[in-house]
């Protein structure tokens, strides 16, 4: 087992751990520990929201999620010999739930969650259709994930890390808060917002002494959307395998990383979409010098997909078009057609007898394919959605027969807005 640097202890809070990490990027906050280029180790990692959320059958936890407090990220660490312009090489040699002979207390100990976050607390992809908060528990079982709350599923998860990139360096910070300020901007009382300005509320910044706290809790960016960095990219094929290319803004590039995924559907569409857990991850690190220059790489990641993903061989697929619920057209927007192939899949699936809402959930967490299929075609962009047929107890193919219920089971626990 390689060398663990960042260990956590299960039954303190991440503030309260030997070594701490932080929720926010910026370039002042100091490394954590640092490693060598060559060199391989293991990582603790928090459920994002730090076991907020409970293994029970209320969905008043992520009604009222704290999310000022996310992402829990380990680290920084530095890695010798970086500097910006090179390309930090990231090799994942393995990614799990810890280890635990009983379930634990805490997500990613035997159990996991996938949420639908309330319009009034972060909202969703569908938020307009899904307003109000629900919660889906997900048992783990080696690689299968099983639900009490979504019955007649079983699935192989595709464990991946959701957040994980390297520090922006000063003027790539600036240049984020400006752009995104300027956007919200634009419509400054929008529920929810366009995007999360710098919040010193709940800022957790390592080591970073107290004289300059205030300041950097005060510049330091949100970690929730992907970013020139890497960040937050929720790519379910970042697994076992992987190797990413991570550009490099500072010197030591300061690599952090965790929101790990028991599995996720891609776009994890309830934003809490993916099976959230804790857990521990095994890297390897490498640098390329001069790498950006050389290949072109600009301020993005490229990765090379691990070969780990569950082997289904049929799908049932669900197709959009960019036309409103409404029926207004709108000219080749894909994440429009995404969504209605979203809501079609939905719909579709309440005919077995599952409610919208445990169909939506179901989207979030099954390694579902998701997938632009025509954007040229003037004015309808189309795209698909494609849902793995083994993973349920029953038929879910169109036959003359009809649709199987599935049996009852529990409900997706619901906590609306009073």
């Amino acid at each position: 087992m390689p060398e663990l640097i960042f260990p956590l202890d299960s039954t303190k809070k991440f503030t309260d751990q030997a070594k701490i990490g932080h929720n926010r990027w910026h370039p002042e906050i100091p490394p954590v520990a640092r490693v060598k280029p060559g060199d391989s180790f293991r990582v603790h990692c928090r459920e994002w929201f730090d076991g907020a959320i409970h293994n029970d059958d209320s969905a008043e936890d992520i009604r009222d999620a704290p999310l000022t407090k996310v992402h829990a990220l380990s680290g920084p660490f530095a890695v010798e010999g970086a500097e910006p312009g090179d390309l930090l090489i990231v090799d994942i040699l393995d990614v799990g739930p810890i280890p635990q002979e009983d379930s634990g207390p805490l997500a990613g100990q035997g159990w996991g969650y996938t949420g639908i976050f309330a319009k009034k607390n972060g909202g969703s992809f569908l938020t307009d259709q899904f307003p109000d908060a629900y919660k889906a528990i997900w048992d783990f079982r080696g690689q299968e994930a099983t639900s009490r709350h979504i019955p007649a599923v079983s699935f192989t998860g595709i464990t991946h890390i959701g957040l994980m990139g390297t520090a922006p360096s000063a003027e790539l910070l600036a240049k984020w808060n400006q752009r995104e300020g300027a956007l919200i901007a634009t419509d400054p009382a929008r529920v929810p917002p366009l995007a999360l300005p710098p919040e010193p509320q709940d800022a957790i910044l390592g080591s970073v002494s107290s004289s300059a706290f205030d300041r950097i809790a005060g510049e330091a960016a949100r970690t929730a959307p992907p970013r020139e960095n890497g960040g937050n990219q929720d790519i379910k094929n970042l697994t076992q395998g992987s190797r990413v290319f991570y550009p490099v803004f500072v010197p030591g590039a300061n690599l952090s990383l965790g929101d790990l995924h028991f599995s996720q559907g891609d776009g994890e569409i309830t934003f809490c979409g993916a099976i959230e857990m804790g857990g521990f991850v095994d890297l390897h690190v490498d640098l390329i010098k001069d790498g950006m220059r050389t290949y072109r790489v600009g301020e993005n990641t490229i990765f090379m997909p691990g070969r780990t993903a569950p082997q289904y061989s049929e799908w049932l697929a669900f197709s959009g078009i960019s036309v409103t619920l409404d029926g207004e057209q709108r000219y080749l927007d894909s994440q429009l057609a995404y969504q209605r192939a979203c809501l079609h899949a939905i719909d579709y699936l309440t005919t077995f007898g599952y409610s919208p809402e445990q169909a939506y959930l179901l989207l979030g967490a099954a390694p579902i394919e998701g997938r632009l299929s025509g954007v040229v075609d003037i004015p309808n962009s189309c795209a698909t959605v494609y849902l793995p047929t083994a993973i349920f107890d029953v038929d879910v193919r169109p036959s003359a027969s009809g649709p199987v219920r599935v049996p009852e089971g529990t409900s997706a626990p619901h906590a609306a807005f009073g």
